[in-house]
């Protein structure tokens, strides 16, 4: 048993030294992206403050909107998105180049929303997910951080192995347990690690799972296997393969990459879709048919009591049937969105999945995408996942310091020891011929 601890000990130190600064990067992001959805909706709301001009007055229907929207800035747009509250104005995504912000009542674009706050997180979301790596490298930087995050489950699971006392008396655990004062900076080291390493294991094993969840396909195929079921098949090009380390809604893919965008949102909310990436704004293509939609519309924001949010998906065919995203929750909680398709031309109801409809292996899917960010406990879990990312951070500091330490201590003896054993070896005598 003493050698087994002693080859999870030296596995768990050298696993922290290879992936300590990739994790060290993952984990200050997650921090600074811990309230992005509030953080966005705050800095939107603003830079667009918008009321009805008389009080009980009726927004405008998709129809209006998006005619309006398209005056003003052509395209063709994919999306759209209410949200609850007379103040709040609708958001139009153009696929995920751009997403601009219409006043409900009158239709006047108000622009494209707080840019800098905007740009300021997809540059932490591009280093939390591939280390900022540039479009021709950005396969290298999501192997990195897609073996950083399991050499850190890795190091969680041993940590806590190694964490066990071997005697359990009050003074070891509460120098375990709590942090103590007066410590030199190798035993306050020492004891930091230990006590939020003990504190942080569980949440932060859930956050760090679910982002092995979300970097490899393999894994993503393991949770549905879990439970019975075959992997659905991968949807198109990056539908798997190593992502960075997280993930945020919608109807979201079950094998997307790491903080994936789905049903028109951004990755980790924020209202709209992520501007600057993926698909051209499609200036040149015809604007989508838009007759028949405000009856739709009207059918969906009555089919759930309570809503939050509802994003309509834009059909680029007159005959095509509409899909209705509706969230009762955060934007990151999937237990409470269900999608309503209806039918263009009689406006009957093509299909009604709320989260209950999917098979076990798709809620469980769902709910570990966003478990990563905390957010499929709201609010109080996204601040539990910060805590834990900022604890994560404490973790590799103290760890690589405790490292240092070691490796010093072993030069040092590497220095002494050869001069001690020239010292006591005795003088070598000719031999004789």
């Amino acid at each position: 048993m003493a050698l087994f601890r002693k080859a999870i000990f030296w596995l768990h130190l050298a696993t922290g030294v290879a992936a300590g600064l990739v994790v060290l990067v993952m984990s200050v992001t997650g921090v600074l992206l811990t309230y992005e959805k509030q953080v966005l909706a705050w800095a939107n709301a603003r830079v667009y403050e918008v009321s009805p001009p008389v009080p009980g007055a009726e927004r405008l229907g998709p129809e209006a909107l998006l005619a309006g929207v398209l005056r003003a800035e052509g395209g063709k747009p994919t999306a759209v998105t209410w949200r609850a509250g007379e103040d709040r104005p609708v958001e139009v995504a153009f696929g995920r180049e751009k997403t601009v912000f219409v006043d409900p009542y009158t239709g006047a674009v108000l622009g494209q929303g707080a840019a800098g706050v905007r740009a300021f997180f997809r540059g932490v979301t591009d280093w939390h997910r591939w280390l900022a790596a540039g479009d021709e490298s950005r396969d290298t930087g999501k192997a990195i951080t897609g073996a950083a995050n399991l050499g850190f489950l890795f190091l969680v699971l041993s940590g806590f192995y190694l964490w066990w006392p071997r005697n359990w008396t009050r003074r070891v655990l509460r120098g375990v347990t709590w942090f103590q004062g007066g410590l030199s900076p190798k035993a306050r080291d020492f004891n930091w690690h230990n006590v939020i390493g003990f504190w942080s294991c569980v949440p932060l094993a859930v956050v760090v799972a679910s982002a092995v969840v979300i970097s490899y396909p393999w894994a993503s195929d393991l949770v549905y296997r879990s439970v019975g079921e075959e992997p659905p098949a991968a949807r198109g090009p990056g539908g798997g393969g190593p992502g960075g380390g997280a993930p945020r809604p919608g109807g979201e893919a079950p094998r997307g990459e790491g903080r994936s965008a789905a049903a028109g949102e951004s990755p980790r909310g924020g209202g709209g879709a992520a501007p600057g990436r993926g698909a051209p704004d499609g200036g040149a293509e015809a604007a989508p048919p838009l007759d028949g939609m405000d009856p739709l519309w009207a059918t969906a924001s009555r089919r759930v009591q309570g809503w939050r949010s509802i994003s309509m998906q834009i059909p680029g065919e007159a005959d095509a049937p509409v899909a209705f995203n509706i969230d009762r929750g955060t934007g990151g909680q999937p237990q409470k969105r269900a999608t309503l398709t209806l039918d263009r031309a009689t406006g009957d109801v093509v299909k009604w999945e709320p989260f209950s409809a999917g098979t076990p292996g798709r809620r469980l899917r769902s709910v570990l995408r966003f478990a990563h960010t905390g957010e499929v406990l709201g609010l109080p879990g996204q601040t539990l996942a910060g805590l834990v990312s900022l604890g994560a951070a404490v973790l590799v500091v103290t760890g690589l310091s405790l490292s240092l330490r070691r490796l010093a201590a072993w030069r040092g003896r590497r220095r002494r020891i050869p001069g001690r054993a020239r010292a006591a070896r005795p003088e070598r005598v000719a031999d004789p011929v």
